[in-house]
């Protein structure tokens, strides 16, 4: 069994408004998905993705009233997003220059050009140059099609001591080593190009990272709908302490950390976020999976206006 890339990553907000406004309006990514964090129902929970909401190119965020990050270790350290030209790299720094928002200079990382950068609430990501693999561009997006977001990849942790998160990351999780640069290990998985490809630094003298706004919650890995039990079986025999089969209705997740504590998520790439909606829909209105469906007033009522 072999895992099929990033399929997405989530992270902490504290402005939910603001949050919308650039992800959408500055980044040009669709809401796919607005609904709430099943397990804390007060707090938004919001999925932006590409035209089609394809699985690998969503970042989502929890929206809760929380000061910010401290950055350290033991966590998720940056995101990076797909383009697909170095002219569509320059497309992002200009934009990013003209919308105000802080970056770094275009760098060779891994072999690709990146463009390292901040949302307003320190969120760090990146743009790399990335044309592998199909691309779904948004319509109704501020961006030029051929300049829009492709999906997610690389993503990269800091860990303290790499030892036992490289034997989950191989042994368990089946990703393969294929090299190192400035003290970072390059994993790959059974995906093309960047959306398959973890980094992991190693740096033993940062403080443990404690969550905030601008922090990660978690990062989830793509698997095949078909494929669910076995992983799930996997971790068991392996004993993995895990979530269990969780049903997020729209894919199915099982939930383990690493032994540096970053938590991990395997999603699967069905049904999709049309489950629900019509395509053509997508995000327009507030989304509940159907156990939550009675206590929609209830949730609508303590939720802020995006």
């Amino acid at each position: 069994m072999n895992l099929k890339g990033f399929h997405h990553l989530t992270a902490v907000t504290a402005d939910a408004p603001g949050n919308h406004k650039f992800y959408t309006d500055t980044l040009g990514l669709r809401l796919v998905k607005k609904t709430v964090n099943q397990d804390d129902t007060s707090a938004y929970h919001l999925f932006y993705a590409d035209g089609v909401g394809s699985p690998g190119t969503d970042i989502t965020f929890f929206d809760w009233p929380v000061g910010k990050e401290r950055r350290g270790t033991h966590s998720v350290t940056r995101t990076g997003f797909r383009v697909g030209s170095e002219e569509a790299l320059k497309y992002w720094q200009h934009r990013l220059t003209m919308n105000g928002v802080k970056q770094e200079k275009i760098a060779d990382v891994a072999g690709r050009p990146t463009l390292a950068f901040e949302d307003h609430e320190g969120q760090r990501l990146s743009f790399t140059v990335d044309a592998e693999g199909e691309a779904h561009a948004w319509d109704k997006s501020p961006v030029p099609a051929e300049h829009q977001i492709r999906g997610l990849g690389p993503i990269t942790m800091s860990v303290p001591d790499i030892r036992h998160t490289d034997m989950v990351l191989t042994k368990l999780m089946n990703m393969t080593p294929t090299g190192s640069f400035a003290g970072t290990h390059v994993y790959k998985m059974g995906a093309p190009g960047a959306v398959g490809e973890l980094h992991v630094t190693v740096d033993p003298t940062l403080p443990p990272a404690q969550q905030g706004a601008g922090a990660v919650h978690h990062v989830a890995f793509n698997i095949p709908y078909a494929d669910y039990e076995a992983w799930a079986d996997r971790l068991r025999s392996m004993k993995v302490p895990n979530s269990g089969p969780v049903d997020r209705f729209w894919f199915k997740s099982l939930y383990f950390r690493e032994p540096n504590g970053v938590l991990f998520e395997l999603a699967t790439d069905a049904p999709g976020f049309a489950t629900d909606e019509p395509m053509d829909k997508l995000g327009t209105t507030l989304s509940l999976p159907p156990f939550l469906e009675g206590k929609r007033e209830q949730i609508e009522a303590g939720l802020k206006k995006l």
